[in-house]
């Protein structure tokens, strides 16, 4: 297992941290924060998420018919914004993304015990742009519970963020969550061990998976993704938010949830910048316009 030495949640690492996670992530795929969160801060992940818990299960063996998830976890509590622009996770991002880059994925995942293995895949398989390919998003997974071999922790296939995409068929492909996996893939995979806490940040492009639970206790975890400016995100955070929460968020937070402009214009709103929709006196341009010339003639 990778072991680096960080320094405190909420400050920057230093320039020779960041270069050590970044030449990890190139030869392997991989880097892991060990200490990315302190007891406390796991404390106040897990009371944020207690009141979200305990309703239901995923849909099929990709979701987890075992597994709890928690979608839009930005949006559920103070702690979870700040964890999405954690300085240490935005140092390195802004090396591998561009400017303006964004979360496309935020959500807790509780792993209960019977639960099989996930497919084997790669986040960003969204992208139909072939492989082998720089990554467009890169991911976060963080361990509220210890990660094992045995209670569900993450499996991954170190330097398969640089594979073809003949070397991968036979993973999961979007459609058919239940198909077999071959051998060829399983054999490789890796179990991540690592203690609470911990912050694995992986390619978009690496193969992994969530490991089987044959432990006597659930596995929680969550994870925050973040993908080109110009991509569109797996969650649309514009709807999933409401804007009376969004107002409240930082300046940088709100450029990652995409109130924000990618140059010369991309995400204007009817020719304004996004973040004018928080403004509380805003008064959306299309409501306010009459539809058609009937209308016109009749509210001249």
């Amino acid at each position: 297992m990778t072991t680096l030495t960080d320094t405190a949640p909420g400050h920057q690492d230093s320039a020779i941290g960041v270069q050590r996670h970044l030449a990890e992530l190139d030869a392997q795929g991989y880097t892991v924060i060990p200490d990315f969160l302190r007891p406390d801060d796991l404390q106040r992940v897990r009371a944020g998420l207690a009141p979200h818990l305990g309703s239901h299960t995923g849909r099929n063996s990709f979701e987890g018919v075992r597994t709890e998830r928690v979608y839009t976890l930005v949006g559920r509590g103070r702690c979870f914004e700040d964890i999405a622009e954690d300085a240490r996770v935005l140092a390195l991002l802004d090396r591998l993304l561009a400017p303006g880059y964004l979360l496309t994925a935020s959500q807790a995942i509780c792993i209960h015990p019977g639960e099989t293995p996930q497919p084997i895949h790669y986040d960003d398989s969204f992208y139909p742009v072939p492989r082998p390919r720089p990554s467009i998003s890169f991911s976060t997974i963080v361990a509220v519970d210890a990660f094992t071999a045995e209670n569900g922790g993450t499996e991954l296939i170190p330097g398969s963020h640089r594979w073809s995409d003949a070397r991968i068929i036979g993973a999961y492909d979007g459609r058919d969550a239940d198909a077999p996996m071959p051998s060829s893939l399983e054999r490789l995979l890796v179990p991540m061990v690592v203690p609470a806490g911990a912050c694995i940040f992986f390619h978009g492009t690496l193969m992994h998976r969530g490991g089987a639970n044959r432990s006597a206790a659930p596995r929680l975890a969550f994870s925050n993704q973040y993908c080109e400016p110009w991509a569109r995100t797996q969650e649309n955070f514009y709807l999933g938010i409401p804007p009376a929460l969004v107002r409240g968020m930082s300046p940088r937070l709100k450029s990652l949830l995409g109130y924000e402009i990618m140059p010369p214009f991309m995400g204007h709103v009817t020719a304004s910048h996004p973040a004018k929709v928080l403004q509380p006196d805003h008064v959306n341009a299309v409501a306010a316009a009459p539809r058609d010339g009937r209308r016109e003639q009749e509210n001249p």
